[in-house]
């Protein structure tokens, strides 16, 4: 009787996740080896999160920067469970989901991402919105559309936090709202773009002034209401009127994580060794938001997209290396320098001693992104949309 192939159960379709079963997929196994891979996500669409402010301007469809697991994964030999994790048994090696099967595994990923936290202000989670998924950006559209819709003369919109996200989207919104648009960003530093280079915070400082996009520095919240936002500038409150409140910052890890027993760092994300494997826990993977990683030289790396993609490439070796008797690599990360979206005209690109702003960066970016898509077949549909939208809109306009 033959022995049943071993399982790797990867939960979370995000860039760790999803890039980690992608990689498994292409991996050398032999008929003997090849084992059963199994992706979880709550979500039936993976999101290309750089890319998700692009659908608030119009500049691209849901279907490319949110496809469906199911189209991507097609052909892989990757199962796919659309649910909610419950609970995660590591002694039995078990995890429960929501109104769904239990799983079991001989190796797991823990890929879950993070969830934006709005517990932390009066009002925030009544009447903030995020900007994480696709879902978001479509309750963020149904938003727009319903206040564009409506005799307003201004649509006022703060945005919490001046990171990366508050600052893309804040552009973003100017370029689609024009004259309508009242936008700022409360940031509770003295500056935007904290962890970015000199170049950046110049290039966006001065997209936002050439847009009129107020900047609230040293500022914390006090509540939200339906219509309004308090202010605490310096130990002044001040009571504005407001339409939309989006909330960019913080992370929070999933409810089945928290509840683990393992190492984490304050932030609650999961310690792991220089493979990316769980403290204690061998047979235990971690990628993207949720871990907390060091490379091989020590260096700590940040959350994010490019972090994640690379991890996922270690992690879908190392499951290999480690159910083939083969020796693990631990990570080493590489920098590839960063990309900044400032409207529907303009970007930054610094990467590899090359700096680029305006629409050179854009376009750069575009092709940056596509080549970072999770699958071939996806690279050839969204790249020939690119390049046959702007001809199919010349000849409409025509007719």
């Amino acid at each position: 009787m033959s022995e049943q192939p071993a399982r790797i159960c990867i939960l979370g379709g995000g860039f760790g996740g999803l890039y980690t079963a992608l990689r498994l997929s292409e991996l050398p196994w032999t008929k003997q080896e090849k084992p059963e891979i199994v992706l979880v996500d709550r979500r039936d669409r993976f999101v290309f999160a750089p890319l998700l402010y692009e659908l608030m301007t119009g500049e691209l469809q849901d279907w490319e920067v949110a496809p469906r697991f199911q189209d991507l994964l097609a052909g892989t030999g990757v199962t796919f469970y659309q649910g909610t994790v419950a609970g995660i048994d590591l002694p039995e090696q078990r995890v429960q989901l929501q109104d769904g099967p239990e799983l079991s595994y001989d190796r797991l990923v823990l890929a879950m991402g993070g969830e934006t936290p709005l517990n932390k202000v009066p009002g925030a989670a009544e009447y903030a919105l995020p900007f994480r998924t696709v879902t978001d950006a479509y309750r963020l559209e149904d938003r727009l559309r319903s206040l564009e819709a409506s005799d307003r003369d201004r649509i006022r919109v703060a945005i919490v936090g001046g990171g990366y996200c508050g600052v893309e989207l804040a552009c973003k919104l100017a370029d689609r709202l024009k004259e309508r648009g009242r936008i700022r960003i409360v940031e509770l530093t003295d500056h935007i773009l904290r962890t970015s280079t000199e170049f950046n915070r110049q290039a966006a400082d001065k997209a936002l002034k050439d847009r009129d996009i107020w900047l609230d520095l040293d500022t914390s919240i006090e509540a939200i209401t339906a219509d309004t936002i308090s202010l605490n500038y310096k130990g002044t409150v001040d009571t504005i009127p407001v339409e939309v409140v989006l909330w960019t910052v913080g992370t929070q890890v999933a409810d089945a994580i928290a509840a683990l027993p393992l190492k984490k760092n304050q932030r609650g994300q999961i310690t792991v060794t220089p493979t990316l494997q769980v403290v204690e826990h061998p047979d235990v993977f971690a990628a993207g938001d949720l871990a907390d990683c060091k490379d091989v030289d020590g260096q700590q790396v940040a959350s994010t997209a490019q972090v994640a993609i690379q991890q996922a490439d270690y992690v879908g070796w190392n499951l290999w290396a480690s159910l083939t008797n083969r020796p693990l690599l631990p990570f080493r990360y590489h920098h590839l320098g960063e990309m900044m979206t400032l409207g529907t005209d303009n970007a930054t690109l610094t990467s590899l001693g090359i700096t680029l702003e305006g629409l050179p960066a854009v376009l750069a970016r575009r092709l940056t992104y596509l080549y970072r898509m999770p699958t071939l077949d996806h690279q050839i549909r969204v790249g020939l949309n690119w390049i046959t939208q702007p001809i199919a809109s010349v000849l409409e306009s025509l007719t």
